[in-house]
């Protein structure tokens, strides 16, 4: 040794004899080698041997005793020396570790460095970090360093179990030296069998705390009996303490960012809520102004179709006979329920009318056309918005088209309400007694679309299963297309129909008018007829039409009183004989009128003498071959087949009632 080195050097021989000066040599030298030990950073036994020297080299008593002094102050210096080293590691460690929480990017790159740490500064086998899941309402260890067993990984505590069931109860540190052999805490088997699978022993655990709530518990433990100092638990609880601020701090960040991202989101949303709002606005500014420009319910119905995605048709629950209300993008089952082949437009139609609101089913949105509680038809809108806001908007867009709509329906519904009843005023004039002139009755014709000054078509139309409303608007809406006039006399539906042929003018109506109702109707025609006489006569003539109609069962027909011949005058309520015979034998009589002739006459000698020349001949004293002229002269004016048997009878029917008529 260093001091047996020295004394060597100086000449002293170790004998019992004592001398001041070699003592004093010895004890020197036995001082430097305490001083070696200290810097050399040797195990507290290496202090015992430069006391065993000094023994043996034969030492006074006092001088043995300063040299026990002296080793006892090395080693406490040397505790202290350990101790600053000590905290020196452990205040660089914490200060690494709050380094590594400002920097706080991965919170479980902290936790990690925290465990390590712990079992770095504290010497031990293994440590770890458990955390409180409130969800599971148990712990489970989320880091671990120094660890080799799955199963004690995978481990879950129960509030109350174990030592870190008892630590987050308590919230206060726990130390075992032996882990099986300590009663103080509740075993369980699954715990047990993890730490033994471990291999675990001795066990320091402290809580982690933020505010005054447990979180969590960070461990450090021994497979070896191990009594853990107040030291080694205030390091551990300072260690805790970051990894508490971190796990904190995490959470904090999170509900930041998770704030952050919702604000961006609401923001976002609120931007495409507002632009939503503005398109919608935009949109029914648009339609505003097509309405006060006066555009019609086809022409919404369009511009809608523009402003949205997909394609946007109006459909009408009950078709109204105005023109004005029967757009071209009008195609409407009737009545209230859709008879579409579709699913999805039976869904949104049935809910839409069930919630006044716009409703989507699948790739069809539908919006109710309503007046109150009136349900005049729905907007349909096929197809899908480009994204959620735009669906929004679409949706808004539709809803206010279809308000629009309803208030274009039934301010059209109004005019048409009141055009009929105008209608209606006149054609009782018409052909009943006014005191009004024909010119003033021609002005009102005029400003209903109708012109007096062409000739008319009387038609009557009768349909007894129908709704009398019905049958006024569908006989209106006929009139209107037909730029005629209807109204109701006598408690019957009547049209005036610009035209000349009665017969048409009476079938046309019966379809029409049939088909609108979904029943039969039957029309009765007569004219054409000008002025307001005639105008009469002809209505007359076509009220008993339509009755010698239904008395021979023709419901759903329309004809002229010429096509029945004497049957109609036979069947109608007002036996009109002068017209029947005019009818039939009216171009013979105007033939003879304006010249002269006597074709009426030729024809009833014809018939009379049972179709015989000569008879005929000898009757009216004139040569056969003037019999014979005539009778050609009759068929050009009435038909080649007016001596067929149908013809014939109503011919000479006609020609007796003349006979018995006044002249």
């Amino acid at each position: 040794m260093a001091g047996r080195d020295f004394r060597a050097a100086a000449g002293v021989a170790c004998r019992p004899v004592h001398n001041p000066r070699v003592d004093a040599v010895e004890a020197v030298a036995t001082v430097r080698e305490f001083m070696d030990l200290l810097l050399r950073e040797a195990g507290a036994a290496d202090f015992d041997a430069p006391v065993a020297d000094a023994r043996e080299a034969g030492l006074g008593p006092a001088l043995l005793e300063e040299i026990e002094a002296t080793r006892a102050a090395a080693l406490r210096l040397r505790d202290v020396l350990l101790e600053r080293r000590r905290r020196e590691a452990e205040s660089a460690a914490l200060n690494e570790t709050a380094g590594d929480l400002a920097a706080l990017r991965d919170v479980d790159a902290v936790l990690r460095a925290i465990v390590h740490r712990a079992r770095s500064l504290l010497g031990s086998d293994t440590a770890y970090l458990s955390l409180h899941d409130a969800i599971a309402g148990d712990t489970y260890l989320r880091v671990t360093s120094g660890s080799v067993s799955p199963r004690f990984q995978r481990l879950r505590m129960a509030v109350g179990e174990g030592i870190g069931g008892l630590v987050a109860v308590r919230g206060v540190p726990f130390v075992t030296a032996d882990y099986f052999a300590d009663d103080s805490f509740r075993h369980t088997p699954s715990l047990d069998a993890g730490v033994r699978d471990e291999g675990l022993v001795a066990m320091l655990a402290v809580p982690l705390v933020v505010g005054d709530t447990v979180i969590g518990v960070l461990w450090a433990s021994d497979r070896r009996a191990r009594r853990f100092g107040p030291a080694e638990v205030a390091l551990l609880a300072s260690l805790a303490a970051h990894a508490a601020v971190a796990l904190d701090n995490a959470r904090l960040l999170a509900e930041t960012r998770a704030a952050v991202a919702d604000l961006a989101a609401a923001n976002a949303r609120e931007r495409a809520h507002t632009a939503s709002v503005e398109r919608a606005a935009a949109a029914h500014d648009r339609l505003t102004e097509l309405v006060l420009a006066g555009a019609g319910v086809d022409e919404v119905v369009a511009a809608v179709d523009e402003l949205v995605d997909g394609d946007v048709s109006l459909l009408l629950h009950e078709m109204p006979h105005d023109p004005h209300l029967r757009p071209d993008a009008a195609e409407s089952p009737r009545g209230d329920e859709p008879t579409e082949d579709d699913g999805d437009f039976a869904r949104a139609h049935r809910e839409a009318l069930t919630t006044g609101r716009a409703t989507r089913a699948g790739s069809v949105e539908v919006a109710p056309v309503a007046a109150g509680t009136e349900r005049l038809g729905v907007l349909v809108r096929r197809g899908s918005s480009r994204d959620a806001d735009l669906a929004l908007s679409d949706t808004r867009i539709l809803e206010r088209a279809a308000m629009i709509v309803s208030l274009l329906l039934l301010f059209r519904r109004s005019i048409a309400e009141t055009e009929h009843r105008l209608a209606d005023e006149l054609v009782r004039e018409l052909l009943g007694d006014s005191p009004r002139t024909d010119e003033a009755l021609a002005e009102r014709a005029a400003r209903l679309g109708a012109d007096l000054a062409r000739p008319h078509v009387a038609v009557v139309v009768d349909a007894p299963s129908a709704d009398r409303n019905r049958l006024a608007s569908a006989a209106a809406h006929l009139a209107a297309t037909a730029e005629g006039l209807a109204g109701e006399v006598d408690a019957r539906t009547v049209l005036l129909l610009p035209g000349s042929n009665p017969s048409a003018a009476a079938r046309r109506a019966a379809t029409d008018i049939g088909a609108a109702l979904g029943h039969p109707a039957t029309a009765g025609a007569a004219g054409p007829a000008l002025g307001r006489k005639s105008l009469a006569a002809a209505h007359a003539e076509a009220a008993g039409c339509a009755t010698a109609l239904a008395a021979l069962g023709r419901r759903g027909e329309g004809a002229a009183m010429g096509e029945l011949g004497f049957l109609g005058v036979l069947l109608a309520d007002a036996k009109d004989i002068s017209g029947f015979v005019r009818r039939t034998l009216g171009p013979l009589l105007d033939y003879d009128r304006v010249r002269g002739s006597e074709l009426t006459r030729t024809a009833s000698a014809y018939f009379d003498t049972g179709r015989s020349l000569t008879k005929t001949r000898d009757t009216l004293h004139v040569h056969i071959n003037t019999v014979t002229q005539r009778l050609d002269r009759i068929a050009s004016l009435l038909g080649a087949d007016w001596r067929e048997p149908h013809r014939e009878l109503q011919i000479r029917l006609a020609l007796h009632l003349r006979s018995l008529l006044p002249a």
